[in-house]
């Protein structure tokens, strides 16, 4: 039998309440998140991974550059990952599926694209303006795992078999990959079963050795079988979860309230489920992993999906109040006091969650890109920012980020040094040019990778989930997909609008400086004689956000031109559709670290904006409406995100009033042509011990971007970034909002 990690003994005359239980699991988790954060932490999603000495898999590569390439090594590798890899058991949990590793992290950080497919012109170009490609990035799309709920990995197998038998020898590699993955798969929950039997054979304690009896009873069924019940199914999704992220780290989860509603209620008619069962049963699944999740929203009819299991859904991450992913999808016929209820747990928890999206300004958007309603109103919230219909599409989301700021300061320099003519009219001339080339650069990157993905990492979990893609045996990359709608974010819109503000009101509006005297002063990080003078100078020109300023009104010019540059790529690949959005997720700080000083009083090497937020530490007057009204204002509106951003400090106390307001603020944002809503309500004086000490603290948890995450997890770069944030706002009171 394997390694089994962190097994109890309770006493035997030890009884347990669901709560208690809860208690007992969050407890643990939070400890195990101390102990991540302590290895080093990360500044992305919590993944529900563990922290392991015991099995440290070898890669196996099948290059010289010690890499991996193609079906055949990722195939290799990964059943070899499951037949080695440990169980993870706790006896008072509900369900098994915990994971040690992520097989695409294995490989050498350099090596990850196939050589054989070299694009090194296109890297000059991504190097020059700082794109982040995407080239190599996988899954960031979403799996319908109703396939699997109707299937099960038997079902899936057998397809698999079938269709091979139905396709000629040059889907052959495909196929035996495929059925390869799926074999090792039951092979591994078989074996997974027979383990948790063998813990229930040892444990002391009559409640939880019933507990793990019946848990090996369900994976063995579902090893293969296809899920009948509430238990089984969320038991099928954290494999799935487990079993995905293992392999490149997985997906997003889709619309959980529908998902999980015809179990639950055809369990609670046959009164084999109680609501307190569920909650728990819900409650150990957002304990397994931080995936992402939508709840409530229209249907293809656009009535309202809010059911029971929603309530519940809300109910069960009250209980375990961790790093939760959910977000509500706002319409006009949304459930008022399910509504109510999200908005409630945001001010009673403080953790960040839920956080909400706007159905008008998303499925409209996506009707622009020539999609009828019924399939807008499918792409569900399924990331940090982005959308996509869950079986049905390939999005490349949140994988590829224009430095709109490099792109800016390459042009500004070329003004400065190649140029007769110094003014904000030809800096934007150039700076349209150099915007036209990233943008074409990043559309050949994005070709290039779906050119031959599938022999660099072809996407072997998420193909089995795809509606057609077994029929047509080729990889997502390779025409699986029904739907090819690629996102292009852009990042550093506030520096860039705020530059081109600063230079337009102080250099030429009011003469109080020329071109060349700023550059001297820049190309001195501001750090030289009067250079502190001239940068609060430049720093408090009207700015983005400021409502009706020239710095809202160079973000609308940008956004417009960048948004018609990604359009045009349609033109230029047809049959790819290219969606464009802003957002920097926990690129911030990084893509901060490739520009010097700029105009709008920014020193060398900060981070960027966050997402379409203005600078850090701009509105401290708690001015909200203006801040979303300008971020409303520069959405693409192609139905990809530009999130909004707010941090609250918690002035308010957590009554009706209190909680009316918020709800009100929500829905004003929502109908402003905004796309997303995130929210933190944090203690400006907890956040800044917390900062000094995070083990202060090791259960706090905050929105940090798109994502929530437990503030210990954090790099402390990454935490300064989210202090200053929130610190920053500290004026902001809910009674505000509404101006």
């Amino acid at each position: 039998m394997s390694e089994i990690k962190f097994i109890n003994q309770f006493e035997a005359d030890k009884k347990f309440t669901y709560d208690e239980r809860i208690a007992l699991l969050r407890k643990r988790k939070v400890a195990q998140t101390e102990e991540k954060a302590r290895n080093g932490g990360a500044n992305e999603d919590d993944y529900g991974l563990i922290v392991q000495n015991e099995f440290n898999y070898k890669l196996k590569p099948n290059h010289e550059n010690g890499s991996i390439y193609g079906y055949k090594a990722w195939t290799e590798n990964y059943c070899s990952i499951l037949d080695q890899h440990p169980l993870y058991c706790d006896p008072l949990d509900a369900f098994v599926g915990k994971g040690f590793l992520f097989l695409e992290r294995l490989r050498p950080v350099d090596k990850k694209w196939n050589p054989a497919y070299p694009y090194d012109e296109l890297q000059k170009l991504f190097d020059k303006y700082n794109v982040i490609s995407g080239i190599d990035n996988c899954h960031h799309f979403t799996p319908d795992l109703q396939i699997g709920f109707d299937l099960g990995w038997g079902g899936i197998l057998d397809k698999l078999k079938t269709q091979r038998e139905l396709h000629d020898e040059t889907h052959h590699e495909f196929y035996d990959s495929e059925i390869a993955v799926v074999e090792a798969i039951i092979r591994f929950l078989s074996r997974m079963a027979k383990e948790i039997k063998e813990l229930g054979d040892k444990e002391n304690n009559p409640e939880l050795k019933a507990n793990l009896y019946e848990m090996a009873k369900m994976n063995e069924k579902i090893a293969a079988a296809p899920p009948e019940n509430f238990k089984e199914a969320i038991q099928w999704m954290c494999w799935f979860s487990m079993l995905s992220r293992t392999y490149n780290r997985g997906s997003a989860g889709g619309q959980l309230d529908e998902m999980l509603r015809p179990y639950y209620e055809k369990d609670t008619k046959e009164g084999i489920l109680t609501d307190d069962e569920a909650v728990f049963y819900l409650a150990c699944l957002f304990l397994q992993d931080s995936r992402y999740f939508q709840l409530g929203g229209p249907d293809a009819s656009g009535k309202d999906m809010t059911s029971k299991i929603s309530y519940l859904c809300l109910d069960a991450a009250d209980k375990i109040n961790i790093a939760c992913n959910l977000t509500i999808r706002v319409h006009d016929n949304l459930d008022e006091e399910f509504f109510k209820k999200s908005v409630a747990y945001l001010f009673k928890n403080k953790q960040g969650w839920p956080r909400y999206s706007s159905d008008t300004a998303l499925a409209e958007g996506f009707m622009k890109c020539g999609y009828p309603l019924e399939l807008a109103r499918k792409r569900v919230a399924a990331g940090c920012h982005w959308m996509c219909m869950p079986g049905m599409e390939y999005t490349m989301n949140d994988t590829i980020k224009i430095n709109l700021l490099k792109t800016f300061e390459v042009a500004y320099y070329e003004m400065m040094e190649e140029s007769e003519e110094k003014s904000v009219s030809k800096l934007w001339e150039i700076y349209q040019k150099h915007l036209k080339i990233a943008v074409d650069a990043t559309g050949n990157g994005i070709m290039h990778h779906l050119k031959y993905q599938s022999k660099s990492q072809p996407e072997l979990i998420l193909n089995l989930f795809q509606h057609g893609l077994i029929e047509k045996g080729v990889n997502i990359t390779d025409g699986g997909a029904n739907y090819y709608n690629m996102c292009v974010d852009g990042s550093g819109i506030a520096v860039v609008a705020d530059s081109f503000a600063a230079l337009e009101q102080r250099i030429e509006k009011e003469g109080k400086i020329s071109f060349e005297e700023l550059t001297e002063h820049m190309k001195n990080n501001y750090d030289d004689k009067d250079g502190e003078y001239i940068r609060q100078l430049m720093q408090h020109s009207e700015r983005y956000c400021g409502g009706d300023t020239l710095g809202d009104e160079w973000a609308k010019k940008i956004s417009n031109i960048y948004t018609n540059f990604v359009r045009d790529l349609n033109n230029q690949h047809p049959g790819i559709n290219f969606i464009p959005g802003f957002f920097s997720w926990s690129n911030t700080i990084g893509l901060g670290k490739t520009v010097a000083a700029t105009p709008n009083g920014r020193k060398a090497y900060e981070a960027i904006n966050h997402g379409a937020n203005p600078n850090g530490g701009f509105r401290k007057d708690g001015a909200v409406s203006s801040m979303c009204n300008s971020i409303g204002a520069i959405q693409p509106g192609y139905g990809n995100c530009a999130p909004v951003q707010l941090e609250f400090d918690p002035g308010i106390v957590n009554d009706e009033e209190g909680i009316k307001k918020m709800a009100d603020m929500i829905r004003t944002i929502m109908n402003s042509g905004n796309t997303l809503l995130n929210i933190n309500i944090i203690d400006a004086n907890k956040i800044l011990e917390a900062h000094k000490d995070p083990f202060k603290y090791p259960d706090l948890v905050v929105r940090v971007t798109g994502f929530t995450a437990f503030f210990a997890m954090l790099s402390p770069e990454f935490r300064q970034l989210v202090v200053d944030r929130v610190t920053s706002v500290n004026g902001n009171k809910i009674n505000d909002a509404k101006e």
